[in-house]
């Protein structure tokens, strides 16, 4: 009986630390791919900025996007961290003023995104 307490305890606490993190569905995107074809990558700035219409990836990275900022992407998976990065270093060397834009839209008081950097550097 107690390792059927046990069990249930153990499985209570996994789909609250699921519940933590932001869904993996798109963990696997390819991120590289994304930031070396410039008409992908501006193809989701434009919907994260509201220039363009989502498709489906862009738009599930999206609706996590503020909290991400505020929260220094404290939910977001290992892999989303590596997607974060590798976007903002790539929209930062080859659209830099969307890069601005971008930073303006979801940190417009510039509390979140220094920590935000820091946060996904290492990933």
């Amino acid at each position: 009986m107690k390792c059927i307490y046990v069990l249930s305890v153990l499985l209570a606490f996994a789909a609250v630390q699921a519940e933590d993190k932001y869904s993996t569905e798109n963990d696997d995107l390819d991120i590289e791919a994304v930031v070396a074809d410039l008409d992908t990558l501006k193809g989701f700035v434009g919907c994260f900025m509201d220039a363009m219409t989502c498709h489906a990836v862009a738009a599930d990275f999206k609706k996590d996007i503020p909290d991400a900022v505020a929260t220094s992407c404290a939910k977001c998976t290992n892999a989303q961290k590596h997607i974060f990065h590798k976007f903002l270093l790539g929209l930062k060397e080859k659209l830099p003023s969307d890069y601005e834009a971008f930073k303006k839209k979801f940190d417009p008081q510039g509390q979140y995104f220094e920590a935000l950097e820091a946060a996904v550097a290492s990933s």
